[in-house]
């Protein structure tokens, strides 16, 4: 299929399963991978060619600078390897960057034990602000008193792994009822 990805209409292309393999334009592979996402019930796999920075974002580890929402989202539904660095000399033209290729396979079976929609917000809007504690950064989400006194509103969003993401979203939960 030779289109723009981000056009297409997948549930029209796709009654089942696809993986989403390429050499991904630079300047849109994190619109790529939030689209692939919203279809990773149909997307078991991901391969793909990214820009350096790109390809060590999405597979960052939790307290490194690089590690953010992608990293988040992805990590929380894929499991991710960074497979090798390509280096600019082996294109013509040579790019001015380096590239690097992931491979991320669909977590089997798996669903958030939170909700999705939650997740997606507590993560997106944590790191809005990320060099602020989650008891600043979240404060938009209106969070009882007694819940911003846990400790884990004193750390930074790049502190926490993903399952602490999941377990901070199921606090919310559980404080909004």
């Amino acid at each position: 299929i030779e289109a723009d990805f981000l056009r297409l209409n997948l549930d029209e292309l796709f009654k089942d399963k696809f993986a989403v393999v390429g050499n991904f334009p630079y300047n849109i592979s994190s619109q790529i991978l939030f689209k692939a996402l919203d279809y990773r019930n149909q997307v078991p796999e991901i391969v793909g060619m990214f820009q350096k920075e790109m390809a060590e974002r999405v597979a960052a580890p939790p307290g490194s600078k690089t590690y953010g929402i992608i990293s988040v989202l992805m990590q929380a539904f894929y499991d991710i390897e960074y497979l090798f660095t390509v280096e600019p000399h082996v294109f013509n033209p040579p790019p001015k960057v380096k590239s690097g290729v992931l491979r991320l396979r669909r977590k089997e079976n798996y669903s958030l034990p939170c909700g999705e929609k939650l997740f997606f917000i507590v993560v997106k809007t944590a790191f809005q602000q990320r060099r602020k504690t989650l008891r600043n950064s979240l404060k938009t989400l209106n969070l009882s008193d007694n819940l911003r006194e846990d400790t884990i509103f004193d750390l930074r969003p790049e502190q926490l792994n993903v399952q602490q993401f999941i377990e901070l979203t199921q606090k919310i939960e559980a404080d909004a009822v």
